[in-house]
């Protein structure tokens, strides 16, 4: 059974339990094997998103003809942290729809959906 929505204190909990390496592990294999297929997707949501339209090639263009050195070094390195950002917020969507799918899916199965304790 997918929740719909959680609470703050629930979101803040299980990120403070990913602070543990170990809880890694597991997840580190899977999308590894997932990788090539996963980097498909990112890209697509992210084109679909415009994050590598016109306008993103307008300002790579800007940024790395910036005449002055020390302007340009901060623009493209400006450029390139908003790129990390979004492919994380997006990579983040991507990994919790997935989540999601997979969720419905061992429920359709006539699974019940696996207890994790934090």
């Amino acid at each position: 059974m997918t929740r719909g929505s959680y609470s703050d204190e629930e979101i803040e909990a299980a990120i403070d339990s990913l602070s543990d390496p170990a809880a890694f592990g597991e997840a580190q294999e899977a999308i590894g094997r997932a990788a090539p297929r996963l980097q498909v997707v990112l890209a697509e949501a992210m084109h679909a998103g415009g994050w590598f339209g016109e306008s993103h090639e307008s300002e790579m263009l800007k940024a790395s003809t910036t005449p002055d050195e020390d302007a340009r070094l901060k623009a493209v390195r400006t450029l390139l942290a908003e790129e990390a950002r979004m492919g994380m917020m997006v990579g983040v969507a991507v990994g919790w729809a997935l989540a999601e799918k997979l969720e419905k899916q061992g429920t359709a199965d006539g699974e019940p959906p696996e207890e994790t304790e934090e």
